[in-house]
């Protein structure tokens, strides 16, 4: 393994976390700033959102050779939803909770105050970050083997019928019948002001709907498009 540089040492919570990475930082500072939140951020402490940049480019780039590499008989028609899929915030934010990357995420009062360490764009966006810190510490090399690492199980499971996010199947079903999209209204807030609980209800034009809650808003958005299009269109 590389050995570590002597100036910039990870905490024993970052070290634990570059384990369940899988990789050794040379450059332990490229992990502190992928964790790094803008909102933690100052001159002498850059943040991580150009590394998101980065590491959006280089995710995209080992998932599209893989799933190219998976099924030679897939059609361009068949691929691009299965990327968007595997690529999309909410699966880098699925993959940040598996790996615990909210324990070691540094972040402002504010945004810690109100649930930072949860919130689904702020975890994706520092998956992200991760992946491009762990490219320009190691090479593309690296970042494939821990990208085909932790999202393996994603990759293989796949399925055409599964990868479209369940606004856009709602949407789209809605457009079929000649509807307007659904409208999606929020019912309910619970819970403390750091870490509350939003109950969103979507509805269709013939009035039919569906609740669901979440810890955030686009989340409870999705469950309650995917509770309502379950409804529209049991499984046969």
């Amino acid at each position: 393994m590389a050995r570590r540089s002597d100036s910039t040492r990870l905490s024993v919570e970052m070290t634990a976390f570059a384990n369940r990475l899988g990789h050794d930082f040379a450059r332990p500072e490229l992990l502190i700033r992928a964790l790094t939140h803008a909102s933690a951020g100052s001159v002498s402490r850059p943040h991580n959102q150009r590394l998101e940049f980065l590491g959006d480019r280089v995710l995209g780039l080992v998932i599209s050779d893989a799933l190219f590499a998976a099924d030679k008989q897939a059609t361009e028609g068949q691929l691009a939803p299965r990327f968007n899929a595997l690529v999309r915030k909410e699966t880098c934010a699925d993959v940040a909770r598996e790996v615990d990357l909210g324990a070691v995420l540094r972040l402002g009062r504010s945004e810690m105050l109100s649930g930072g360490r949860r919130k689904e764009t702020l975890l994706g966006d520092a998956m992200e970050a991760v992946l491009a810190a762990i490219y320009l510490d190691a090479g593309m090399d690296a970042a494939r083997r821990v990208i085909l690492t932790l999202w393996e199980t994603r990759i293989n499971a796949v399925d055409d019928s599964d990868v479209r996010d369940s606004k856009t199947a709602l949407q789209e079903w809605a457009q079929g019948q000649g509807d307007p999209p659904p409208r999606y209204t929020e019912t309910a807030r619970e819970g403390p002001p750091h870490a509350p609980v939003f109950t969103i209800e979507a509805q269709l034009a013939d009035g039919r709907a569906a609740s669901a809650s979440a810890g955030s808003k686009r989340a409870a958005e999705q469950a309650a498009a995917k509770a309502l299009l379950d409804e529209v269109q049991p499984a046969s």
